[in-house]
C-alpha cells in the first residue's frame, strides 16, 4: 500500500505565486516602483561625482535587495541610501574615501543585525511610544518636503549634496515652468493619493452622490501612472539636454573589485559616519517602517527581520564598493502614494536597476547628471507630505504634544536622535505626573482608611 506524501515543491510555488501577485492595476505597480527616486538619483549622482561611488556595484546590488526584499516582505519596501553617511562623505572636508563610505555602512549594518538577532530591536519596537515615532515621522515627512520645495525653487550643489541659493530660471529644460508642469499634472491624475485604493470609504460615501461620469472620470484619473510619465519624460529630457551622452556611453558592466579596508578606514567612518547614522537607522529604517506599515497596508512587520535585512544587505554589498542603504519610512509613504500596494512593485524597479547596471555599468552616471532635479524634487514632495500624514492618528491633546515637540526638537536640531531622546523624556514626564497625582489620592484614601484597622494590630501585638 502506498503511502501519500506531501510534496514540497507545490507549497513553494504556491508562496511563489502569493508573493507574484499584483494588488493594484500594473500601471499603478509601475508608478509607485518610482515613488522613492526623489532621493535615491540624488545621493547616488553626488556619491558617484564627489566620492568615487561605484555606480554599476551600486546598481546591481541594490537591485537584487529590491528583488529580495520585495519577495520576503511582500510590500513595497524600499532601499535608500543610508543619507546621514552620504551628507557626512560629501560635505565634510575632507571628503570620505569610498573605503571609508563602506566601512561606515558595514559598522551600521553590523550594528543593526546585533540589535535584530539579539532581540534588542523587538524590545525596543515594543517599548518606544507611539507619539513618540509619529514626531520622528512627522519631522522626516516635512524635513523631505522643504528640501523638494528647495528642489524645485533652487539650482543643485552636488557638492554640498543641498540645493544652492541660485533661483531656478523659469524657463528650459530644467527650469521651474517645467517642476511646476509636473507637479499639476500629478495633482491631477493622483489628487490626495486616496482614489486609489478601490475600497476607501470616503471615496464610496462620495461617489454615491456624484454622477456616473464624474466617477468614472476620477477613477480614469486615478489609473494614470502619473510617477512613471513623469520620470520618463524626465529621462527623455537628460538627451535632449546633452546629445552627447550617446557617444559617452559604454555597454557592459563595470568591474567588480573587493575594496581593501584599512584599520584607518574603520575607524574614520566608525567614528565621523556610522555614530550619527545608526540612531537615524534604527529610529526611520526600521520602527519608523515598522509603524507606517501597519498603517498603511495594515500589515505588522517584524522588527528583528527588517533589521536583520539591513544588516545583511550591507555587510555583503559595501565589500564591493556598494553604496550604504537601508528601508525608509519616506521611501515606503512615497511608493505608495504613488499606488505600490504589493512587492512586485519594488521587484519590477530591481530588475530595471539590474538591466541598466549591467548594460550601462558606471557610464550610467552621464544620463544621471542630466536629470532634471526639479522633477526629482516633485516625486519627493509627494513623499514626504505622505509620511507627514501618519501622524494623523494622534487624536488626544497629550499625544499630539508629544508628537509636535518631538518633531520641533528633531528639525531645529537637525537630529532624529535628539528629537527622539526629548520626545521619550516628555513622554516619561507627563506619565510621571499622572502616576504621581493617582498615587497621592491611593495614600490620602489609606490614611483615612489606617485608623479603622490600626487597633487590631496593637491588641495582637
Amino acid at each position: 500500500m502506498e503511502t501519500a506524501t506531501t510534496p514540497l515543491l507545490p507549497d513553494r510555488c504556491g508562496w511563489l505565486r502569493r508573493r507574484l501577485r499584483l494588488k493594484n492595476p500594473l500601471s499603478s505597480e509601475l508608478s509607485g516602483a518610482v515613488g522613492d527616486l526623489g532621493t535615491f538619483i540624488p545621493i547616488v549622482l553626488t556619491l558617484t561625482l564627489v566620492s568615487n561611488l561605484d555606480l554599476s556595484a551600486t546598481l546591481i546590488f541594490t537591485g537584487f535587495y529590491n528583488i529580495a526584499t520585495g519577495l520576503l516582505f511582500d510590500i513595497p519596501m524600499p532601499v535608500q541610501p543610508m543619507k546621514s553617511i552620504a551628507a557626512v562623505a560629501v560635505s565634510e572636508s575632507p571628503h570620505l574615501t569610498p573605503s571609508q563610505i563602506a566601512a561606515a555602512g558595514a559598522s551600521t549594518a553590523a550594528t543593526l543585525l546585533l540589535l535584530g538577532a539579539t532581540g534588542a530591536m523587538s524590545f525596543l519596537y515594543n517599548l518606544i511610544p507611539l507619539p513618540v515615532v509619529r514626531g520622528v515621522q512627522l519631522s522626516q515627512g516635512l524635513q523631505f518636503a522643504f528640501t523638494a520645495i528647495k528642489y524645485v525653487r533652487f539650482d543643485y550643489d552636488a557638492s554640498t549634496l543641498k540645493p544652492s541659493t541660485s533661483p531656478r530660471s523659469w524657463l528650459g529644460l530644467d527650469g521651474l515652468i517645467l517642476a511646476l508642469a509636473a507637479l499639476l499634472f500629478i495633482i491631477l491624475s493622483t489628487g490626495s493619493g486616496n482614489d486609489r485604493d478601490g475600497d476607501d470609504g470616503d471615496f464610496a460615501e462620495s461617489s454615491s452622490n456624484e454622477s456616473q461620469s464624474r466617477r468614472r472620470r476620477l477613477r480614469l484619473l486615478s489609473s494614470i501612472p502619473s510617477a512613471l510619465i513623469v520620470f520618463f519624460l524626465g529621462l527623455v529630457l537628460c538627451f535632449i539636454r546633452d546629445p552627447s551622452i550617446f557617444k559617452d556611453l559604454k555597454f557592459g558592466p563595470s568591474k567588480f573589485k573587493i575594496l581593501k579596508i584599512t584599520w584607518e578606514d574603520w575607524k574614520i567612518g566608525f567614528v565621523r559616519a556610522a555614530i550619527p547614522q545608526i540612531p537615524l537607522s534604527v529610529l526611520n529604517s526600521v520602527i519608523a517602517v515598522c509603524k507606517l506599515s501597519n498603517d498603511l497596508f495594515d500589515k505588522e512587520l517584524s522588527a528583528t527581520t527588517v533589521s536583520v535585512s539591513v544588516g545583511v544587505m550591507n555587510l555583503i554589498g559595501c565589500w564591493f564598493g556598494a553604496m550604504p542603504v537601508c528601508h525608509g519610512a519616506g521611501g515606503l509613504a512615497g511608493q505608495y502614494r504613488f499606488g505600490a500596494r504589493s512587492g512586485l512593485s519594488v521587484i519590477f524597479l530591481g530588475v530595471g536597476k539590474l538591466i541598466v547596471g549591467l548594460v550601462f555599468g558606471n557610464s550610467f552616471v552621464r544620463i544621471l547628471s542630466q536629470f532634471p532635479i526639479g522633477i526629482l524634487g516633485v516625486l519627493l514632495l509627494f513623499a514626504g507630505i505622505e509620511l507627514a500624514m501618519a501622524s494623523k492618528d494622534m487624536n488626544t491633546k497629550e499625544d499630539s504634544f508629544i508628537m509636535l515637540v518631538c518633531a520641533a526638537v528633531s528639525m531645529t536640531g537637525s537630529s532624529a536622535a535628539l528629537g527622539f531622546g526629548c520626545g521619550v523624556v516628555l513622554y516619561l514626564l507627563l506619565k510621571l505626573r499622572t502616576l504621581d497625582s493617582s498615587s497621592v489620592a491611593l495614600f490620602s484614601r489609606s490614611n483615612d482608611v489606617s485608623p479603622v484597622y490600626s487597633e487590631a494590630p496593637s491588641r495582637v501585638a
